[in-house]
């Protein structure tokens, strides 16, 4: 019967192994790969280094290292678990991985470059957990939601959903600007809000529930109407806007405030069962002036105040844009860039149509004179607010 120490020597057999100096005379030539367990990462790793526990290698490795013919050269403690690791990778098809001898512990004591990782808490393991199960989410995700910030248009239909999912998803910050104080009539679809907060302010309101939904999450409120005149400051430092507005002055604003700023911005729309959504990224997919150059009559551009909306719908819509958001910030997927997703309630169904960035766009388009931020009032509805 085979001991551990024949295993060990069996698998140096198969494998290569390297010493810690030679590895970090060429880094930029490997990836690294930790192989130790989360506690011993977290008192020191080598900078660059990808961690995947020994114990969880062959179900994320492939998702975290897609590149099977990459130079890759794999670390523990003190080159035992390493070694099986390799030999572990080469039977999964990587073909240039080795096992640098002697591990972290002579890495370190060799004067090697190391530093002390910045990890997640005990408790935001535990709230995150679902998360890190996903290797294409993992610590590293997570570090980048909690560094995130998220600005918001509107706390009503569209920004509830959004607000609360972004919120228990572990995004740092939330942005959110609205002018509007909560009303009875808004219960029936903005979930942010309750009876006992009718007539408070609903940047107030929104910033109560989504504190104690999560420790982690700072809330910076605008308790101000959006304009020429301060779009550009509120905007500034975001990665992604969530636009849940319902009028057009206000979209045609902001489409053009993103794109001097070079911030993606994730459009939804609603309208009694159907709704609407996309993503704006600014010089890469079309802008919200290429989908609709000019804004139509206000006669025919009805707010949901007037026509009416369905509950439900704008959860429904509002969720996919907080999906969207986190696929831009955690650089998932294929996001609704040039794509415009429609949803109809009442045969529940998705329909996608191709949306292209127009060449001869007044804001985005090659030749596109310098913008200029300005108000579009005239096509307003009357009393049109960020109030979906």
């Amino acid at each position: 019967m085979a001991t551990p120490r024949d295993l060990l020597n069996a698998a140096k057999a198969e494998i290569r192994e390297i010493d810690a100096a030679e590895v970090a005379a060429h880094l930029s030539d490997y990836q690294l790969l930790d192989v130790r367990e989360p506690d011993e990462y977290e008192q020191g790793m080598v900078p660059g280094a990808v961690h995947i526990p020994r114990g969880n290698l062959e179900f994320n490795v492939e998702a975290r290292l897609t590149n099977k013919d990459q130079a890759i050269a794999v670390y523990c403690a003190g080159g035992v678990r390493s070694a099986f690791a390799t030999k572990t990778l080469q039977e999964l098809g990587y073909s240039n991985v080795v096992s640098i001898i002697g591990g972290f512990n002579k890495w370190k004591d060799e004067g090697l470059a190391w530093q002390t990782p910045r990890t997640l808490t005990a408790d935001q393991r535990v709230r995150y957990h679902r998360h890190l199960l996903l290797p294409e989410v993992g610590e590293v995700g997570q570090m980048k939601l909690l560094d995130a910030k998220v600005l918001l248009l509107g706390a009503g239909g569209l920004g509830s959903p959004a607000a609360l999912y972004l919120a228990a998803a572990g995004v740092g910050t939330l942005g959110i600007i609205d002018m509007d104080v909560v009303d009875s009539s808004n219960l029936q679809r903005q979930i942010l809000h309750n009876l006992e907060r009718i007539g408070e302010r609903k940047v107030d309101s929104a910033k109560k529930t989504l504190t104690l939904m999560n420790p982690d999450l700072t809330v910076v409120t605008y308790d101000t109407r959006l304009g020429a005149h301060n779009v550009l400051e509120i905007i500034d430092g975001y990665d992604v806007i969530v636009d849940g507005t319902d009028n057009f002055p206000t979209r045609y604003l902001v489409n053009d405030a993103a794109l001097l700023k070079k911030i993606p911005v994730v459009h939804g729309s609603i309208f009694r069962f159907e709704g609407q959504a996309t993503v704006f990224q600014p010089y890469v997919g079309p802008c919200y002036r290429c989908m609709i150059p000019e804004p139509p009559p206000a006669d025919l551009a009805p707010s949901c105040a007037e026509a009416g909306v369905l509950g439900v719908l704008p959860g429904i819509i509002g969720s996919i844009q907080a999906l969207e958001a986190l696929k831009m910030i955690l650089g998932l997927g294929d996001p609704l860039v040039g794509r415009l997703l429609s949803y109809d309630a009442l045969d529940q169904s998705f329909r996608t149509f191709k949306v292209r960035r127009d060449p001869t766009c007044p804001a985005c388009g090659d030749d596109a004179p310098e913008i200029v931020i300005a108000e579009y009032d005239e096509h307003c509805m009357p009393h049109a607010t960020l109030k979906a």
